[in-house]
């Protein structure tokens, strides 16, 4: 092995080449046990914090929404940070315990500030305006919001990094049997990951959500803490066996800012075609630029000027003037995948309602379990958003072992439908839920209005589930789908140097989304707000509001996105020449190898 081949071999926690008893499931395992403890924290907090930011520090209802989701974009817009910091300089492992860290004393502080009443408002009904409604400010907003954000720089660096990691447990096998045998347990962990994910999310919604409605908001931050912080003593204990992946420098954002710069200088040569391509290769490249069985070939042309060699010149070209044809491919790629990107961004504007106008929803609705009757049980609003993850516990498995086998015998695509197709089908059916919950939060305030301050005729909060019920299966389709997708890319586009950044773009996709949602909730409040009247999202009472029609804004939204997407997709599969390998043209990665059909779930 050369030297740069055995720098990037991984190694133990001491820095030296791993042996057979690295890696494999058992260090896995306590990978999958930290990863569940940082999402049981994150959905503690993300989940209520509406609750608290409108009921304890008293932000007006519009407000509290975008604080939360602006905290929400900011968790997901630090991920491509955490995963250029990984594959950089630090390494997985180190990247995970010094943010996990900074996420921890972020949780500390906001359970503090949740017991300490000299940090909070004074108390106030915030529906009727009764006793002193003062917004928080001055010392006690800026406890709130540095903690606040210490939770998004802590969280949004570690996440892209914890499925990776996990996968780079399983890297490095032989060519052989030994080789086949990784990539199966390789999926199996992809396959835990997820369902570990979606059961540390109805943990968080359903008992921790409970305990913050019973007892408190220092109670439920408290638990989200001492949930990370046995998180960290789990991944910690695991370090003797972990295989680690040595940081390679500046591999992301320096070859794709050499790309850009050394087309621009080139801007003027005449770039080839085809396969006559005099392409500039090095060794170890993938894939050359003109190379045919890559689908991005005759997309952003001008960037193969950045490997064309400049006849004029009788000594070696600067790496900034001359490019590899693998770091064009790898360049193109990321911009292909983009519009994708961009298509998904609807989806999480209405994940943003279901995290806080939804749970506002059902704070002002009946919430016991069997309405009408003298129960004592009461449905926590917020845990309603555990109804999508919980359904993805009994829906993973039946999409794996029933959809995929039929689909498969249906299409000839091994992997049932394609990571495209998937994400159509989700993005398809997210405006049903947006016009389910705009057609219940009608019926809603016309039950409310019609009886008057009593509350006679309140609805019942169960009214929320099928808004629930059907995101969670868009959520099956898409966020699933969209995860694969990215994963899959990285491995074509021969940049698994890059694995975390574009994973990392998953994440991007919620961030955008959230963002819009405080964007268009701003917005539309201005827009309806004209004349001297209320906004439609305005007044602290819901009664008063018209959120249904912001819902079916939402709606059209998102039912015009979906035909972007179709635009967007069919563009993505237009390969060199206009034609694409079999499979590749619904959306299957076309150099997929040994593909058992599961792909990662």
């Amino acid at each position: 092995m050369d030297d740069a081949g055995r720098s990037l071999a991984p190694v133990d926690w001491r820095g030296r080449p791993c042996r057979q008893r690295h890696g494999g499931m058992r260090a896995a395992v306590f990978i999958l046990v930290f990863q569940a403890s940082q999402t049981v924290a994150l959905a503690a907090v993300g989940s209520n914090l509406i609750t608290f930011v409108f009921g304890e520090l008293h932000f007006p209802l519009s407000q509290a929404a975008n604080v939360v989701t602006n905290f929400v974009g900011t968790v997901f817009i630090l991920s491509p940070l955490g995963g250029f910091l990984s594959d950089s300089y630090a390494g997985c492992f180190w990247t995970l315990l010094s943010f996990a860290a900074v996420e921890l004393a972020g949780l500390v502080l906001l359970a503090v500030q949740a017991h300490l009443t000299q940090l909070k408002s004074a108390p106030c009904n915030m529906l009727t305006m009764a006793g002193s409604c003062e917004r928080a400010s001055g010392f006690k907003a800026a406890i709130f919001f540095v903690a606040l954000y210490l939770v998004a720089l802590g969280s949004g660096c570690v996440m892209p990094n914890m499925t990776t990691y996990g996968g780079d447990q399983f890297a490095g096998a032989r060519a052989g049997a030994a080789e086949k045998d990784a990539s199966k347990r390789l999926s199996t962990y992809f396959n835990l990951s997820y369902f570990g994910y979606c059961v540390a999310e109805v943990v968080a919604l359903m008992a921790v959500v409970w305990a913050q409605t019973r007892f408190g908001m220092a109670v439920g931050f408290g638990l989200a803490a001492a949930a990370l912080g046995a998180g960290l003593i789990t991944l910690v204990s695991g370090a003797v066996l972990y295989r680690n992946k040595p940081p390679r420098g500046s591999v992301i954002f320096t070859p794709i800012a050499r790309v850009f710069v050394a087309a621009f200088s080139k801007r003027k040569q005449i770039c080839p075609s085809g396969s006559s391509n005099p392409a500039h290769t090095a060794a170890g490249d993938p894939a050359v630029v003109g190379d045919g069985d890559f689908r991005h070939t005759n997309k952003f042309r001008f960037l193969d000027k950045a490997c064309i060699r400049d006849a004029a010149d009788t000594v070696p070209e600067s790496e900034w003037r001359l490019c590899t044809a693998g770091e064009v491919q790898q360049t193109k790629t990321l911009l292909a995948v983009l519009p994708i990107v961009a298509c998904t961004v609807v989806t999480n504007t209405v994940l943003a309602q279901l995290q806080t106008f939804s749970v506002q929803q059902g704070s002002v609705m009946d919430t016991r379990l069997a309405p009408g009757s003298s129960s004592s049980f009461r449905i926590p609003p917020a845990s309603l958003q555990a109804i999508p993850y919980a359904m993805l516990l009994a829906l993973v498995p039946a999409y794996e072992l029933l959809l995929v086998p039929l689909t498969r015998r249906l299409t000839g695509t091994r992997s049932g439908i394609t990571p495209l197709q998937r994400i159509g089908v989700g993005l398809c059916l997210v405006a049903l839920s947006m016009a389910s919950a705009a057609a219940v939060e009608r019926r809603r305030r016309d039950a409310a209005v019609s009886s008057g301050s009593g509350g006679v005729h309140q609805l019942s909060v169960l009214w929320l589930v099928p808004q629930f019920f059907v995101f969670g299966v868009s959520e099956l389709f898409t966020n699933v789908g969209l995860m694969e997708f990215f994963y899959k890319q990285a491995a074509t586009a021969g940049a698994m140097q890059m694995q975390a950044f574009f994973m990392a773009f998953f994440y991007c996709s919620f961030s955008f989304g959230f963002f819009l949602s405080s964007v268009l909730v701003s917005l539309v409040n201005r827009v309806t707000a004209s004349g001297g009247r209320r906004g439609w999202l305005g007044d602290n009472d819901l009664n008063k509001d018209r959120l249904d029609l912001f819902y079916w804004v939402l709606a059209a939204l998102s039912v015009l996105n979906f035909f972007c997407y179709l635009l967007c997709a069919r563009w993505y599969n237009s390969g060199a020449g206009g034609s694409e390998p079999d499979g590749a043209a619904s959306g299957e990665v076309a150099c997929e190898e040994e593909d058992d059909g599961k792909g990662l779930i």
